[in-house]
C-alpha cells in the first residue's frame, strides 16, 4: 500500500518543478548559497503540493480511471490504496506544505495556495473545457517560475520569461491531448468529455503555432533580456532541436501522453536540454 501511495504521488512529474529555479539560474544566483538553499526548499514544498493534487486528482476520477486502458492500473483505481488513506494523506500534504511555505515566504504560500485550488478546479470542473484546460495546465508552469521569483530578491529577471513558459506548457500540453485522443480512437470521449471537440487536425495546428510561436520567444528573450550578454543567442540552435524533437515524437511516433516520460527517456532529447544548460551556465556564470 505504502508503495502504491507513493506511486500515487507522481515523483516523476517532480521533474516539472524544476521551473521554480528560473528565477535563480537567469539572474545569476545560482552559486549564491542562501538563495540556492530557499529554491531548494521551495523546490521540496512544491512537489508535496503538487503530489497532493494528483492523490486528490486520483480521487475524483477514480470511475473514469477503471474504465482507461492505462490508468485502470493506478493504486486508487485498482484499489490497492483505499480512499480513506489516500485522503488522509493528500490532507496532511496540504497542511503541511502550506505551513512550511508560510515559514518560508508568504507570497509563496499565497502562490502555493492560488496553484493548489486551480488545480483542483482543474480536477473536477475546468478539464472538460476546451482548450481552458490546456490554459490550466500553461498557468501550472508560470505559477512555478513565480514561485522561484518569490522566494528571492529579483534584479535582472525577465518577465519574457513567463511569456515563453507559457508557450512552452502550451506546446506540451496540446501534444498530450494528441497522444491521448491517438491512444483512446474512439472511445476518447467516454474517457475525457473534452475529447469530443479536439481532433487530431486541430491539434496539429494549435501544436504548429504554439511551437512556431515558443521559437520566436525564446530568441526574443535573448536579445531583451536586461544585461543580456550577446552569446545568449548561441543558444538558440539547442532550444530549436529539442523543440522539433518533441514535435518528431509527437507526431511520428505517437508518444507524448506522458512528457515528463519523455523527458527522462529520449536520450538526443536528453543531450538537447543538458548542452542547453551548460551553455547557459556558460554564458550566465563564466567570467
Amino acid at each position: 500500500m505504502l508503495k502504491g501511495l507513493f506511486k500515487t504521488m507522481r515523483p516523476r512529474q517532480w521533474t516539472k518543478n524544476a521551473f521554480l529555479f528560473a528565477a535563480l539560474v537567469f539572474d545569476g544566483k545560482l552559486f549564491h548559497l542562501p538563495d540556492f538553499l530557499r529554491t531548494l526548499a521551495g523546490f521540496g514544498l512544491f512537489c508535496l503540493i503538487s503530489s497532493a493534487v494528483y492523490i486528490f486528482n486520483d480521487l475524483l476520477d477514480v470511475e473514469s480511471d477503471r474504465l482507461h486502458p492505462i490508468k485502470k492500473n493506478r493504486p486508487i483505481a485498482s484499489g490497492k490504496v483505499p480512499v480513506s488513506i489516500a485522503v488522509a494523506t493528500g490532507t496532511v500534504l496540504v497542511l503541511v506544505t502550506l505551513t512550511a511555505g508560510y515559514l518560508l515566504a508568504w507570497q509563496f504560500c499565497l502562490t502555493l495556495l492560488v496553484y493548489f485550488a486551480m488545480m483542483l478546479a482543474y480536477s473536477k470542473w475546468l478539464k472538460h473545457i476546451l482548450i481552458l484546460d490546456v490554459l490550466i495546465l500553461a498557468a501550472g508552469f508560470v505559477l512555478r517560475v513565480h514561485a522561484g521569483t518569490t522566494l528571492i530578491v529579483v534584479e535582472r529577471f525577465s518577465p519574457w520569461l513567463y511569456v515563453l513558459m507559457t508557450l512552452l506548457a502550451l506546446y506540451l500540453g496540446f501534444g498530450k491531448r494528441r497522444a491521448e485522443l491517438s491512444l483512446l480512437a474512439q472511445a476518447a470521449t467516454g474517457h475525457r468529455q473534452v475529447f469530443d471537440g479536439y481532433t487530431i487536425p486541430l491539434l496539429d495546428q494549435f501544436i504548429t503555432i504554439v511551437s512556431g510561436t515558443t521559437i520566436v520567444a525564446y530568441a526574443l528573450y535573448t536579445f531583451f533580456r536586461p544585461a543580456a550578454p550577446e552569446s545568449l543567442m548561441l543558444t538558440i540552435p539547442f532550444v530549436l532541436y529539442a523543440i522539433f524533437r518533441y514535435l518528431y515524437l509527437v507526431q511520428v511516433k505517437q508518444i507524448g501522453g506522458e512528457p515528463e516520460e519523455i523527458l527522462l527517456s529520449d536520450r538526443p532529447l536528453q543531450t538537447s536540454i543538458l548542452l542547453w544548460g551548460l551553455a547557459v551556465l556558460v554564458v550566465f556564470y563564466l567570467p
